[in-house]
């Protein structure tokens, strides 16, 4: 089994008491959501035996995580065993998986602070670009069949990204000798992380220009309170390096395209439009 008490699933707004619980209490019923999840399906019986809590503790533990559906009653498939209607057992729900998950993160995160303090900065950069590094190298053979071309690899890199999970859009924009793509990613797996250690987000902006031969500029990042990532990917030439004291005409940071933009010949676009 695996505690992690940082987090636990939210309180049900409308509680048998109407009020939050105790910190205690939280990490109390994260060590239930945790024992239903690995050792599922489990009675309440066996959940107090292994937590060592009272029958009245595990019941009023389980009915809220009930009431919340992060765990849900498990009707058995098998024969009765012995006499009387068999013990009732649990199981987690998608909800309570999600739950967990977050729960995760924050695991990720105390892990990340530990190796800060005991390492380093440094060594927190050293693993972002790691982690990064071996995506890259994943995209490193679908990006060089693309061509030279930043917009073609661009892309196959949205291509990528979006098989990934990351939501990744892209969209022709600027003007002059700014113009470009704007890479949107809506969705990024490490965001509970990056929020704390931007690392994730340089190493993954170092690799996105790497891949793309260009000089791209972070404008925007999920981790930084935006709705969405966006990478402006200069087209005007392999190499070409725009000033970052200059945001590209017709860039929005925020502004999700739509996915099909990414084939559509790049245009001039008005000075602030999305």
């Amino acid at each position: 089994m695996v505690f992690i008490g940082a987090h636990a699933p939210r309180e049900a707004k409308n509680g048998e008491d109407g009020q939050h619980v105790s910190p205690l209490e939280s990490r109390t019923r994260s060590r239930v959501l945790h024992m239903v999840s690995a050792d599922g399906p489990i009675s309440a019986a066996e959940l107090g035996r292994h937590l060592d809590l009272t029958p009245a503790a595990v019941r009023r533990h389980l009915d809220a995580l009930v009431e919340q559906g992060a765990v849900v009653p498990h009707e058995p498939t098998g024969g009765r065993r012995g006499r009387g209607r068999p013990a009732r057992a649990y199981v987690v729900s998608d909800a309570g998986h999600s739950a967990l998950e977050a729960d995760y993160d924050s695991l990720a995160v105390e892990v990340l602070r530990y190796l800060e303090e005991h390492a380093g900065p440094a060594a927190v950069g050293d693993f972002a670009r790691s982690r990064v590094g071996a995506l890259e190298e994943r995209y490193a053979a679908r990006l060089a069949a693309a061509g030279d071309d930043p917009a073609a690899r661009t892309e196959a890199l949205v291509e990528a990204l979006s098989e990934d999970g990351f939501a990744a859009t892209a969209r022709p924009v600027g003007a002059g000798g700014l113009t470009g793509v704007q890479l949107c990613q809506g969705h990024c797996p490490v965001q509970h992380v990056a929020t704390e250690f931007p690392a994730f987000c340089e190493a993954e902006t170092d690799a996105f220009s790497r891949l793309l031969g260009v000089h791209v500029q972070r404008l925007a990042t999920l981790a930084g309170g935006h709705h969405v990532c966006t990478t402006f990917v200069p087209t005007g030439g392999i190499g070409s390096r725009p000033r970052k004291t200059t945001q590209p005409p017709g860039v929005d940071p925020e502004a999700a395209p739509p996915r099909s933009s990414t084939t559509d010949t790049l245009t001039h676009v008005k000075e602030g439009s999305s």
